[in-house]
């Protein structure tokens, strides 16, 4: 089982500055690597399916693929000695990320489907660096030692749990301060059993009036916190507009409107965590609707659907269910809305019409 613990930073004036120099650094390289790729596609591809008898043939080279850029990084630090003090396993890490970014533009992902064309990242865009390896003891107290970096304090907020084993340790620059998030790996994951019990099956149907009600009645209110977040998101954004680009004072009103972007966003999630624990507390099978998100994300509804974030809660309900041997089935939605989910009959209803009236059972129910 793999899971993931995420600890906020307290580094020092003088390792805020340190950390800073190595993302301007990975982020340089990063498009240095990119550029190459970039280089060697458009020399070597042919915008049509036939030639003339006599044309220019530029001078072809070997694909850089993910062994080949990584072979170029004991030379890297010879011609840039600066970059010798960042740990080896860190600039790997950079190649890797970009050979993945550049096969979902060629090739596209496990499913097929092909992303757009890679862009180069700007340094206020590059925020992340990881080490893909990292010893057990690692971790001394409230003190995490980084290879080539030197000790870095964090709140321990909670303790690893016994058994799981440290994997990778991930750096992330957010608007607030420097987090750290760790990838723990345990053995033991617990199987999912097949005989539940039938008293601690429902099903799930997420809304915009209420966040998700069961098919016992049972209702959770949808808390709107983007919302309630606008008046405040409003007044930063007009300081803003008024500020001069590239100022210190817009400096810091973009990091003032990003610091309040990311409580929305924590609030969200953990009302997303404690809703799913409810939930797995009472119930051992949870049956959702596999609900098309992204598609409904372009419709005028889309500022509430992505304020109640269904496709996260649904992520997080998942994978503490896999954790704890437990279950969640995605059903397809297809005519949910017009069977009664009493007796199973259909009853025809347009769009516009949210209540449920069976005239075989006499269910009446809210479809909102």
């Amino acid at each position: 089982m793999r899971t993931a613990y995420q600890y906020r930073l307290r580094p020092t004036k003088q390792q805020i500055t340190e950390l800073d120099r190595w993302l301007s650094m990975l982020c340089a390289q990063y498009n240095y690597l990119l550029a190459d790729r970039f280089n060697w596609f458009e020399q070597n591809r042919s915008p049509i399916n036939a030639c003339p008898l006599v044309c220019h043939l530029p001078e072809l080279r070997d694909n850089p693929d993910y062994y080949s850029q990584k072979k170029t990084l004991p030379q890297l630090k010879k011609t840039h000695p600066w970059y010798g003090e960042i740990y080896s396993q860190v600039l790997q890490d950079v190649v890797k990320r970009v050979k993945l970014t550049f096969d979902r533009f060629l090739k596209g992902d496990s499913n097929g489907k092909r992303s757009g064309k890679p862009r180069f990242k700007a340094r206020n865009r590059y925020r992340t660096f990881t080490y893909p390896q990292i010893k057990d003891g690692c971790l001394q107290g409230n003190l995490i030692n980084l290879p080539m970096f030197g000790k870095l304090k964090f709140v321990l907020h909670r303790p690893i749990p016994d058994g799981f084993k440290i994997k990778t340790a991930c750096i992330t620059k957010k608007a607030d301060g420097f987090y750290v998030t760790l990838s723990l790996e345990d053995a033991t994951v617990p199987e999912i059993t097949h005989d539940f019990n039938p008293n601690k099956i429902t099903g799930i149907d997420v809304g915009l009036k209420e966040f998700l009600t069961t098919s016992e009645g049972e209702t959770v209110a949808i808390p709107q916190y983007y919302r309630k977040a606008q008046k405040l998101l409003k007044v930063i954004h007009k300081r803003l507009s008024r500020r001069k680009k590239g100022s210190n004072r817009r400096l810091k009103t973009v990091k003032q409107l990003g610091k309040q972007h990311k409580k929305v966003a924590d609030k969200r999630k953990d009302f997303h965590f404690k809703t799913a624990n409810n939930l797995l507390k009472k119930y051992d099978v949870v049956a959702v609707e596999d609900l098309n998100i992204k598609g409904l994300s372009r419709t005028r509804l889309a500022k509430s659907v992505l304020d109640a974030g269904w496709s996260s809660f649904v992520s997080i309900l998942t994978k503490k269910a896999e954790n704890a041997g437990l279950l969640v089935v995605a059903v397809n939605p297809k005519n949910t809305s017009q069977d009664c989910s009493n007796c199973g009959e259909k009853v025809p209803k347009k769009l516009h019409e949210r209540w449920h009236d069976c005239p075989h059972c006499r269910c009446n129910l809210d479809h909102w």
